[in-house]
């Protein structure tokens, strides 16, 4: 970590470390979620922290967030790169697919329209399987 840190500008401060240790940890996880977890081995961390940290390491690459419902955005790690994220309507659960599954549409979008599209923001929103089994 202090590598990857290091390579970017960036020393490895006691803060930061426990964040991207945190989102790496949860997988997708709200700033609060992000809090919560570090709370429970260092209460003196501050959700203020965590949005500042989460934010500088968005900025140099090692974090990314997606708006995967009516909330504020979630945060993973970028080394997860390799998925989609499909949101339950009904339910709320998250899923994930291939990031190729979306190769067509992107290539679609830059050849038609000249726009490239950042799928890594992306989520596609719908029903997941067990919310559409009857309905």
């Amino acid at each position: 970590m202090r590598e990857e840190l290091r390579e970017r500008g960036l020393r490895l401060t006691p803060q930061r470390e426990l964040v991207l240790t945190a989102v790496r940890a949860l997988g997708h996880a709200t700033p609060e979620e992000i809090a919560e977890y570090i709370h429970r081995t260092h209460p003196s961390i501050n959700l203020s922290t965590v949005y500042r940290n989460l934010e500088t390491l968005e900025n140099v690459g090692l974090v990314l967030h997606s708006h995967l419902g009516h909330g504020g955005a979630t945060y993973h790690a970028a080394e997860e790169l390799s998925h989609l994220h499909l949101v339950c309507g009904k339910c709320g659960s998250i899923g994930e697919a291939p990031i190729e599954t979306a190769a067509t549409f992107v290539n679609a979008l830059a050849d038609d329209y000249g726009f490239k599209t950042d799928v890594t923001h992306f989520a596609v929103y719908g029903k997941c399987i067990n919310c559409s089994d009857g309905s």
